[in-house]
């Protein structure tokens, strides 16, 4: 077997394979001969099958499966004797098949790319910092309890964190707009679900009142016809409603699977949540960061087999996360929603891949199994969680995200990191907005 290797980009070898042509016609004989030992032809006695006519009437598809299965073969071989390691399936193009001939095919694999050095040395990034106030659990208790409340209808002027029903149509330039016209909508009054100013102006109001606003949308509204645009909105105030909060009790806790049975120790399991929920989001940010710029930094080929894995991966995700059912077709989803985001994935995966190889990174077992301690605490049954991630195929996606975590660490020790004071809810929401 002969074989010749051309590096046609970064991540694409172009193979051509030779195989001596007495290879494929001794199989090819060996075949015909076994079939016709089988094979029922008219006029011929089972086994009696004359050597030429099996060949005549089977020759040609034995031929193809013989083919078929040599190429496999011999690009399985080719691969293990140049040392590449393809990614995805390979494109086979047959040069020569001819009876008589050697066979020459070409194998076109994809390859990960070759990824020497990740530069990191631009990267200027700013970390949240932030603590946990008293204020900041007072806030979170009372948004729990507000989840559980009991609406009441009052007759009284509204006032913050009040429920209107309210009917309401906007309109710009005098002309009502598609979209800003609602019946019967319920509105949190300082939920920040409307535009500046539409919340603002309904504070004050009373049921069965008219009100009139006039808003400017956002320049960077969604709706591009919108954006900046000067609005009048006409909103029927229905009823108001303030939220009874429900009683710090056991029963109130029970809902959200704290087995706590005071106030104190309630307002402890908070406490410990948040701050679950602020590290991960302060991890998130800066690595939302990193992802970001080294990505612009550094120049990465991604293969089209790794992107198209990706894509169905986000596509499964979608169907899982909406409810769709695995019955659903993934064909369905347009590959372009995703492209971009599955682009990116695979680019940073490919570069940490890289960090994590060029600096000989490992996962750290301890910081596994504080994960997985973590993760346990959050279930009613953690000792059954622990022995599930001690399985090695769920330890190893803890193990993975381990590292993931240690590469940003890494990055964070090696580069310029400017602390940026922020409040616990700035803080929470900054991941969304890092990128």
């Amino acid at each position: 077997m002969q074989v010749s290797v051309e590096s046609t980009s970064s991540i694409e070898r172009r193979m051509t394979i030779g195989v001596p042509a007495d290879e494929i016609e001794k199989e090819v004989e060996q075949r015909l001969q076994q079939a016709a030992k089988t094979v029922r032809i008219n006029g011929f006695r089972p086994g009696k099958v004359p050597a030429k006519v099996v060949k005549k009437r089977y020759g040609q598809s034995v031929r193809e499966e013989v083919v078929g299965e040599v190429m496999r073969n011999s690009f399985v071989e080719a691969i293990g004797q140049e040392g590449i390691n393809p990614i995805g399936y390979p494109k086979f193009e047959p040069k020569t098949m001819e009876e008589g001939q050697d066979l020459e095919f070409v194998a076109i694999v994809e390859v990960s790319p070759e990824i020497e050095e990740v530069d990191i040395s631009g990267l200027k990034l700013e970390q949240p910092a932030a603590e946990i106030k008293d204020k900041d659990v007072k806030n979170m208790i009372e948004v729990l309890r507000r989840q559980h409340g009991t609406p009441k209808s009052v007759k009284r002027k509204s006032k913050k964190k009040d429920v209107l029903t309210i009917d309401f149509k906007g309109f710009v330039d005098g002309e009502a707009f598609e979209g800003g016209e609602a019946s019967d909508h319920r509105l949190v009054l300082g939920s920040g679900k409307m535009i500046p100013g539409f919340e603002e102006g309904l504070i004050g109001s009373k049921a069965g009142e008219s009100v009139e606003l006039d808003v400017t949308f956002p320049e960077d509204y969604g709706n591009e016809a919108l954006a900046g645009k000067e609005a009048k909105f006409e909103v029927e105030v229905k009823q108001v409603e303030e939220v009874v909060l429900p009683e710090m009790d056991e029963e109130f806790f029970s809902k959200y699977g704290v087995s706590v049975t005071t106030e104190e120790e309630f307002v402890t399991e908070v406490t410990k949540n948040m701050e679950r929920e602020l590290k991960t989001a302060v991890n998130n940010n800066v690595k939302q960061q990193i992802v970001k710029q080294l990505s612009e930094q550094n120049e990465v080929e991604v293969p089209a087999s790794m992107l198209e894995q990706e894509i169905n991966k986000m596509k499964q995700e979608a169907i899982q996360q909406y409810g769709g059912g695995q019955q659903m077709d993934l064909s369905q989803l347009p590959s372009e929603m995703f492209q971009d985001q599955a682009e990116s994935r695979v680019k940073t995966g490919l570069l940490f891949a890289s960090i994590i190889k060029n600096n000989e990174l490992k996962a750290d077992q301890d910081k596994v199994e504080e994960k997985i301690q973590e993760i346990a605490s959050t279930y009613e049954s953690p000792e059954e969680v622990v022995a599930l991630y001690q399985k090695p195929e769920h330890r190893g996606q803890i193990e993975a995200f381990v590292l993931e975590e240690q590469v940003v660490d890494f990055v964070i020790s090696n580069v310029k990191v400017k602390k940026k004071k922020m409040s616990y809810e700035d803080a929470v929401q900054s991941a969304s907005q890092a990128g």
